[in-house]
């Protein structure tokens, strides 16, 4: 069985992220670029299970164009055999379900056994695409997991269900699994890993190549503009006795901050 893992480049959390003068995008000349964090749980799962016998090889799945390369040599110094990069102009503006849409074609003409992927980007923060590959796919699917048991083609995983609470999911395969933190410490890539990933393969693919046309990924949702969150306001002292202020309190939570 081939286990697939989608990875996403995104800019680096540390990274000041300024909205360009459209407002149709971040300016992205000084920005840091990193395999989005909860990617990095999805990789080492993926290595891990393969390392465990329950999969015999772990293929990178991803939509970009040759600035991703040196985030996919980083996953593949750190176990994945090889990548299958989806670089299409038709990509251009694709919504979630367009990126959905040639990932799963993807991940079909790979003929991948299980998916992981992270349980959010954390630049969109929007955690839509994993479940829609699954539906496209008819396929299992578990998200936020941080346990996972496969035993042929059976699985058992945990995800939490909130309040420290853990719901148990068992189901079969092929399955389609959002990985959150606490599921598996990501390695570090080495020096002779980092060498020997130089050799390992990067394929490219139009959409013609996975069997999507254009139209298949054409946006259906667009985003007009981008901004930054507002500043925060100043905080503000409140003076007087103990019965004054709780008064003047209630009074702002109930007209300004419009929570009670």
């Amino acid at each position: 069985m081939k286990i697939g893992v989608c990875l996403k480049q995104v800019p680096a959390t540390d990274t000041r992220v300024v909205v360009n003068p459209t407002a149709s995008g971040i300016l992205t000349n000084d920005v840091k670029w990193e395999i989005n964090p909860y990617d990095d749980y999805a990789l080492e799962e993926a290595v891990r299970q393969k390392a465990a016998g329950k999969g015999t090889e772990v293929v990178i799945l991803t939509v970009g164009g040759a600035e991703t390369e040196q985030r996919l040599r980083d996953a593949l110094a750190r176990g994945a055999d090889r990548v299958v990069r989806v670089d299409d102009p038709a990509m251009a503006g694709a919504d979630a379900l367009g990126y959905a849409r040639a990932l799963a074609a993807a991940a079909k003409a790979e003929d991948v056994g299980v998916l992981f992927c992270g349980r959010q980007a954390v630049d969109g923060d929007n955690g839509a695409v994993p479940a829609m590959i699954a539906e496209l796919l008819g396929w299992s699917q578990v998200s936020w997991i941080d346990k996972l048991a496969i035993d042929g083609g059976s699985f058992t995983a945990n995800r939490a269900a909130g309040g420290g609470a853990k719901e148990v999911v068992t189901g079969a395969l092929p399955g389609v699994f959002t990985c959150d933190k606490g599921l598996n410490e990501p390695r570090m890539a080495t020096l002779p890993n980092i060498m020997a990933a130089k050799k390992k393969p990067i394929v490219v693919k139009n959409l013609d190549a996975i069997g999507l046309s254009a139209g298949a990924v054409a946006p259906l949702v667009a985003e007009t503009a981008m901004s930054l969150p507002p500043a925060r306001p100043a905080g503000r002292k409140l003076t007087g006795d103990a019965a004054t202020v709780a008064a003047e309190l209630v009074r702002l939570l109930r007209e300004e901050a419009k929570v009670i």
